[in-house]
């Protein structure tokens, strides 16, 4: 069998998906630990919830969607580990330096820094794995990877519940250089150096050679642009439509540690233990749940199979958004559980969706531009869109349950009729990867 059409053994490219994993939860670690400190944070700071959303979202995203695209690029012809391993580095070390933050501009560059160290792996990552399995278990595989993104988030309220209990409790500390640090900024000195110790890990991956149409192709960058323009409807429905999902996703996920300390009286510390605890069990299980079921319809014969399980996660959301309307208790966990399994599906089936209408050439890129949108419009508006509901429709802290109920809700009836749009134009996206690859001499 030729080499180009041979992927790594099953122990060789489960491995590379772990390791990739373990980057992806120490990223979301990084990027979602904010979320748990908004009240010692906004205390030191002397910020407001819009200023502390501009900290959770649009700082970190902005600089993270203006570098993913260039890093795209580098990641469809360089090495993607070396430039995974640099980006983990920058991220790290700029998590440390959010950590060492005196005032709120220190916060900003540290989080603008953190964004653009993040920006250099999931494109990589895509690629690595689409590279490392066929078709048919693609979309299980990138799923896998991107439970990243629910054991990260987990993490970072079930740890940082716990150490923010814990260093509340031991108050500020002293330590050799850098003097008396708060508890929240012990946190983010401690994330730092496990991601520059992880950095170490990565030389454990070993690159698979780039298979499938356009594998070996140098495209002109004009080419990339006229590919996808050629594609558009397609992309612009899939994009936006994940985007609106991932906007609901972050808004709401930003503000729910706050609902259950100010509209149910539970401590930091509950939060971190209860609501990280389902995060990581119910998000982690949609997640893959969305790309087996997508593998599973693809298997027989559906060919926008991933388009659909995007569609079904976002009508599934919207009947789900009435937790943030519920008083009881017990009710409120059972919901919140599907809550977060429904908002899971989509984020493995969608980067998995790109890979499969893309040249391998372009995949890095593409998936760079998927990023760039969804990270800006979800990231990068979502926690403010609630946070300015909160502010200054309601002008009351305690309505922030009404803010993530009508935000989530409105985008994520956006989401539906976007990706039934989007359903036709990518089933016409696959027939013009084949005819692009028949051209080049390379039949799919």
């Amino acid at each position: 069998m030729d080499e180009n059409n041979s992927y790594p053994s099953p122990k060789r490219a489960w491995l590379t998906v772990s390791i990739l994993l373990v980057a992806y939860v120490l990223s979301f670690v990084d990027r979602q630990i904010l979320n748990l400190l908004v009240g010692p944070i906004r205390q030191d700071l002397q910020i407001s919830d819009t200023e502390m959303s501009l900290l959770m979202g649009l700082s970190f995203a902005v600089f993270y969607t203006v570098a993913g695209i260039p890093l795209g690029r580098i990641a469809d012809s360089k090495s993607r580990r070396g430039l995974i391993a640099a980006g983990v580095a920058v991220w790290s070390l700029m998590t440390a330096f959010c950590g060492l933050a005196q005032q709120y501009w220190h916060f900003i560059v540290g989080r603008i820094g953190v964004g653009a160290g993040e920006a250099a792996l999931s494109p990589a990552a895509y690629s690595l794995i689409a590279d490392s399995f066929p078709a048919n278990r693609r979309a299980t595989a990138i799923s896998v990877y991107a439970m990243g993104i629910y054991l990260g988030a987990g993490a970072a309220f079930l740890l940082g519940g716990l150490v923010v209990t814990w260093a509340n409790a031991q108050g500020p500390m002293v330590l050799p250089l850098l003097g008396e640090v708060r508890p929240w900024q012990l946190i983010f000195l401690v994330l730092g150096a496990a991601g520059l110790l992880f950095c170490l890990v990565l030389l454990a991956i070993k690159e698979p050679s780039r298979k499938g149409i356009g594998a070996g192709v140098a495209v002109p960058l004009k080419d990339v642009g006229r590919y996808l323009m050629g594609i558009r409807k397609a992309v612009l429905c899939h994009n936006f439509g994940f985007a609106c999902l991932s906007f609901a996703s972050y808004g709401a996920s930003a503000w729910i540690p706050t609902f259950f300390i100010r509209n149910h009286g539970l401590t930091p510390g509950e939060v971190g233990v209860y609501y990280g605890s389902l995060v990581m069990v119910a998000g982690s299980l949609g997640i893959v749940f969305g790309g087996r079921l997508a593998d599973f319809l693809a298997h027989r014969g559906c060919r926008d199979a991933n388009m659909r399980v995007g569609l079904l996660s976002a009508i599934l959301t919207l009947l789900c958004n009435v937790v943030y309307l519920v008083d009881n208790m017990p009710l409120l966990w059972t919901i919140m559980f599907f809550n977060v399994f429904t908002v899971a599906m989509p984020f493995g089936v969608a980067p998995a969706a790109i890979q499969e209408v893309m040249p391998n050439a372009m995949r890095g890129q593409a998936s760079a531009i998927y990023l760039f949108t969804i990270t800006l419009i979800g990231l990068g508006i979502g926690p403010t869109a609630v946070a300015l509901f909160t502010d200054y429709v309601f002008q009351d802290d305690m309505a922030i349950r009404y803010s993530i109920f009508i935000v989530a809700s409105v985008i994520t009836v956006g989401a539906i009729i976007l990706l039934a749009m989007g359903l036709k134009p990518y089933r016409e996206a696959r027939d013009t990867l084949t005819r692009w690859g028949e051209q080049q001499g390379q039949p799919g």
